[in-house]
C-alpha cells in the first residue's frame, strides 16, 4: 500500500470478475463511497486499485463495498448475498393473506367477508401465485438495478438471492393453500354429537354437545372446491344457516355438518356458494 499526498493507494486481488461489465460496476460503485478518490479495475489481472483518504474511510469499509455488489478480496471475507432481504421481498405479496389469517384467528369476520369475492373465484390461488411472482420479479428488478447489475450477467451473479426470493414466494403459497387456510376452516367447528338422549324429535334421535347445544343430527357433503384453501369459504357460508350447530372440514373436500333443525339440509344445499362450487350429500 503506497501513501501519496495524504492518500493511500491500495491494489487488491479480487474474486468474481467474469466479464467487461464487472470492472465498470466496481469502479462505479466504489467511486460513490465517501473518501474514495479513484478506482481502476482490471479484468485481465483481476485486480482493483483504490486511491482513498484513510481519514475518511478504512480498508474494511472498501472491502464491505465490494462484498455488497457481489465481489470479494482474495483471501478476505466472501461476498454474502442479502438473503434476509430476499426473504422479506418474497413475503411482501402475501401481506393481504397474512391479514386474512390474523383476522380469522381474532374472530374479525368482517375482514373474512372482504376476502369472499376473491375466494368465490375458482382461480383465486392461481391468481395469487401469479401476483406473487409479479411482485417477486418487480422486487428483483429494483434490487438488481440498485446494484447496477440489471443484466444477464447480473442475474447469474445474484442467482442465489433470486432463488431465495422465488422459493419463499412458492413456499408461502403452498403453505397457505395446503395447510394454513384448511386449518382456519376448523378454527371453530361448533357443536357436534357427544352424548345420546332418549328423547325423540320428528322421528330422529337428539343428542347434546359438551356445551349443552341440542344436536338433531349430522350429514356430510363433498364440495368441488379447487383446493383445500377454499375450505374456509365453505365453512363460513354454511355456519350462516340457521339451525347449523357445527361445521368440520375433512381433507380434501368433505364437510361434516351438525344441525338442530330438520329443514337445515335443504337450506345448506341451496346456498349461493354451491352454484360456483357444486356440492352433494354423501352421507347422513
Amino acid at each position: 500500500m503506497i501513501r501519496k499526498g495524504g492518500l493511500l493507494n491500495w491494489k487488491i486481488s479480487v474474486e468474481g470478475m467474469h466479464c467487461n461489465a464487472c470492472p465498470k460496476l466496481i469502479e462505479q460503485k466504489l467511486s460513490t463511497i465517501e473518501g474514495v478518490k479513484r478506482v481502476q479495475a482490471n479484468l485481465q489481472n483481476e485486480t482493483v486499485e483504490v486511491k482513498f483518504n484513510p481519514e475518511k474511510i478504512t480498508k474494511e469499509q472498501i472491502e464491505k463495498g465490494l462484498n455488497n455488489i457481489g465481489y470479494s478480496i482474495k483471501g478476505g471475507k466472501k461476498a454474502k448475498l442479502p438473503l434476509k432481504q430476499a426473504i422479506i421481498y418474497g413475503l411482501i405479496p402475501h401481506i393481504g393473506c397474512m391479514g386474512f389469517i390474523i383476522a380469522s384467528i381474532l374472530g374479525a369476520t368482517i375482514f373474512v367477508e372482504l376476502f369472499k369475492p376473491l375466494l368465490m373465484n375458482p382461480y383465486f390461488f392461481h391468481i395469487l401465485i401469479a401476483i406473487s411472482f409479479l411482485f417477486a420479479t418487480i422486487a428483483s428488478v429494483f434490487y438488481l438495478n440498485s446494484q447496477g447489475m440489471l443484466s444477464v450477467e447480473g442475474i447469474r451473479r445474484k442467482k442465489g438471492y433470486l432463488a431465495v426470493m422465488y422459493s419463499v414466494t412458492i413456499g408461502v403459497n403452498i403453505l397457505l393453500m395446503l395447510l394454513v387456510f384448511p386449518m382456519l376452516a376448523n378454527l371453530d367447528t361448533g357443536s357436534f354429537n357427544t352424548t345420546t338422549q332418549s328423547t325423540n324429535f320428528s322421528s330422529e334421535t337428539t343428542s347434546t354437545s359438551t356445551n349443552g347445544v341440542v344436536v338433531l343430527g349430522e350429514f356430510t357433503i363433498s364440495v368441488e372446491i379447487p383446493c383445500p384453501g377454499h375450505a374456509s369459504l365453505i365453512t363460513g357460508e354454511v355456519k350462516k344457516v340457521g339451525g347449523v350447530t357445527g361445521v368440520r372440514f375433512l381433507l380434501p373436500n368433505k364437510f361434516e355438518i351438525a344441525y338442530s333443525n330438520i329443514n337445515v339440509k335443504d337450506k345448506v344445499m341451496a346456498l349461493e356458494v354451491f352454484k360456483t362450487y357444486p356440492a352433494k350429500i354423501i352421507s347422513e
